[in-house]
């Protein structure tokens, strides 16, 4: 009698604790969504603004008049992304690329609401970057704005690995294990090299261009994703900022370590020691972090007759330098031998 009474007593507390851990889990998230995911509450306020002819934008008759566009589930409940735009290479093409957007009518002319929306919108890191890359396969299509509000095309993707599970169940899931299934539900290996191709490409068009460098500071699988066709699509860019930026937000930050001199997730600098401040030079170039993201996704099933050459091009990859005097050389280099290398292997299947 006693073993059962221990036994059931040993069985309720845990069952307790189950439903304590649970319940706290599921008020925090509750919680934090309807504190920020107040979707009626933004249109309200947007709407309100545009009739009082304090905001304008191509897609305000829409939402707050014809009412033909309304808001879905909430994809996030971070409360600012905000950055200032920095100096930029071309900035003069810059403000001419800025003014066609902000121009919701099309009529060649900036209204003090249209300009006033386009300055809230140039506070946000990925709407910048969306106007600047709107001619590129990869990112979401600009379709209109409102305000701070700006709305693109919905596209339709799967994460770049892994399998999507109920956030209860992710909680209670070992890192180990997620690691390994996120392994186990990937596309057949000619669909994976494709994808990646994606991926440089994207690398390629942020690196150095027209507009200035862009660094992405938040390397996470579940910012990319890709559609039916395995082509790539940028989910979130929230975290992809203008270097001149970065530079300017980091430099002479307080620093014991160099794990001081970080940025979002995986921007950083080094920490001078001889002065406890953080340093302006980046350490990793996208391409470095972007090879250690597909390092094991894209050589796990590679046909044998690349895998050595792939491993070694990937740790070469992986090793890349930011401060180094060749270092866009070396860039270079490496992000056309992997796309050639990947390019030759599928270009003749179906996967291409």
């Amino acid at each position: 009698m006693a073993r059962l009474s221990y036994m059931r007593i040993k069985y309720l507390f845990f069952s307790w604790l189950a439903v304590f851990i649970s319940s706290w889990v599921i008020y925090v998230r509750y919680n934090s969504y309807t504190e920020l995911c107040r979707g009626h509450e933004c249109k309200a306020n947007i709407c309100d603004k545009y009739r009082k002819g304090i905001i304008d934008g191509s897609a305000c008759e829409g939402l707050c008049s014809k009412e033909n566009l309304y808001f879905g589930k909430c994809l996030s409940t971070r409360p600012n992304n905000q950055t200032k735009l920095g100096d930029q290479g071309n900035l003069s093409d810059l403000v001419n690329l800025i003014l066609a957007a902000a121009d919701g009518n099309k009529d060649g002319h900036v209204s003090l609401p249209e300009a006033k929306s386009a300055w809230a919108l140039l506070q946000l890191n990925e709407f910048l970057l969306m106007v600047i890359l709107q001619d590129k396969e990869h990112t979401p299509k600009l379709l209109g704005f409102c305000g701070d509000l700006y709305i693109t095309e919905r596209v339709q993707y799967t994460s770049l690995y892994g399998i999507s599970l109920p956030w209860i169940i992710e909680v209670f899931v070992p890192q180990g294990l997620r690691k390994r299934m996120d392994q186990w539900f990937t596309p057949s290996w000619p669909r994976k090299a494709k994808i990646v191709i994606g991926l440089l490409e994207f690398v390629e068009d942020i690196f150095h261009g027209p507009y200035g460098n862009f660094l992405m500071c938040d390397i996470s699988a579940k910012n990319f994703g890709y559609n039916e066709k395995y082509d790539l699509k940028v989910v979130d860019m929230r975290n992809i900022v203008p270097e001149m930026n970065l530079k300017e937000l980091i430099k002479d930050r307080p620093c014991e370590v160099d794990a001081d001199c970080v940025y979002g997730n995986d921007c950083s600098t080094v920490c001078d020691q001889s002065k406890k401040r953080c340093t302006a030079d980046i350490t990793q170039p996208n391409l470095a972090k972007i090879c250690l993201l597909v390092k094991d996704y894209l050589l796990r099933g590679t046909p044998s007759e690349i895998q050595d050459e792939l491993e070694k091009q990937i740790y070469s990859c992986i090793a890349l330098k930011a401060a180094t005097n060749n270092m866009e050389m070396q860039h270079s280099l490496i992000l056309n031998n992997l796309k050639a290398l990947l390019w030759k292997k599928i270009s003749h299947t179906n996967d291409s």
